[in-house]
Parts: structure tokens; sequence; C-alpha cells
């Protein structure tokens, strides 16, 4: 099994690693990170690069891809090598995916086409404008189409995805492992949680906000 994480500019680490930590535990799988160009491919943060060991070229057909999201997604919009890229790898796929903003490209791509799927809740108006319904769960599952909303949520997509491909137990056992057990010290982590007026800063001051 040959799980290919696609890495481009800007995109954000988590969206990437978190999926990563939990889908290359599967038994047999074999995970690269891709990108237009091999090498080193810098976060949002400009802080850290992971490195691209594979060109969009040299993968051809894996069974799942991972579509991360971040700040750079914007500029993959209309890239035609990528949008290409994800249609031909479509064909053949088990599973397509995507975290956070991810499903933007997916939608680009012309993979969600009247499907339901989920993004960063900043960016759902923007999904539903590209023909999706969108949906602020946090993991949608519509076919073979995985989507994870905002960052974190990798994590429980990534796990979601072992119980369908290698059931309930080796999810359970990939949970335990990587100790996922949130319990997080605010309860903020949604629009509907989060004070207000933080909410409405962001979607007033957001990139996607005038999209």
């Amino acid at each position: 099994m040959q799980i290919a994480i696609v890495l481009y500019p800007n995109f954000t680490a988590l969206d990437a690693v978190g999926p990563y930590e939990i889908l290359s535990r599967l038994p047999g799988a074999e995970t690269v990170f891709v990108a237009e160009q091999a090498g080193p491919v810098l976060n949002d943060q400009s802080q850290l690069s992971i490195v691209a060991t594979k060109t969009f070229a040299e993968v051809t057909r894996p069974d799942i891809v991972l579509v991360p999201g971040g700040p750079g997604q914007e500029n993959q919009m209309e890239n035609g090598a990528l949008l290409d890229w994800l249609r031909a790898v479509d064909a053949t796929t088990t599973w397509t995916t995507s975290v956070c903003t991810g499903s933007l490209a997916l939608a680009a791509a012309g993979l969600l086409k009247g499907r339901r799927a989920t993004s960063h809740w900043l960016a759902l108006e923007v999904l539903a404008g590209l023909g999706v319904e969108a949906t602020g769960e946090r993991v949608v599952v519509d076919g073979k189409y995985v989507t994870a909303a905002g960052v974190s949520s990798g994590i429980d997509m990534g796990l979601t995805l072992v119980g369908k491909i290698a059931g309930e137990r080796a999810a359970q056992t990939i949970q335990l492992l990587t100790e996922y057990d949130p319990q997080p010290p605010y309860d903020a982590g949604s629009p509907e949680k989060a004070p207000a007026d933080i909410v409405e800063y962001w979607r007033a001051n957001s990139r996607h906000a005038n999209n």
C-alpha cells in the first residue's frame, strides 16, 4: 500500500504530519512525500521543511493520496501540474483524502463535485462555491473521499481511515501507541465554542473572507 502525501510551498505542517504519524503505522504501508519537484518544501511558518522524496511524475498509482492545507494552497488552485496529477491518480486510488483547505484543491480538480466534504471552518463558503456540499463536520466520508476539517482534525481522519482499512482494533492500537487522548486546556476549538469576538475577528480578517 502506497500512501502519497502532497507537499507544496507554505503548507501547514500538522496537516501533513498528523495523518502521516497515523497512516504510516498501517502494516505494509509505504509513505512517500510527493511534490512537483523533489527536495525540501518549506512550511507556512518558513521554519520547517519536509523533504519530498518523489515528484508527481514518479508516483502514478498511490493507494491513498492526501492533500494538506495551508496558506500556500491558494496558489495551488490553478496549478495544472498538481490538479492534473490529482485527477490522474484519483482514477485508481482506493482513498482520496485531504486535511483543512486541502479539500479546496480536490474540489478545484473536480473530484468533489456534488459530494459532501469539509474544510477549515473559515473556508467552508469557498468550498461550497466550488460545487461541494460543504459541512462543518470534523471528518466526512463520501465514498472513497475522506476530508478533514482544520489542521488537528487530520489525526481524526487518519484514525477513521485506519479503522476502515485495517479494522477498529488496529485503529485503537495506533491511537493508544500515539497516546492520542485530547484533553485541551481550553474549549475553544470550533467556532461554536470559541468566544464570539475571536470568531468574528477571524471571519473579518481571514484570507478567505472576501472569496
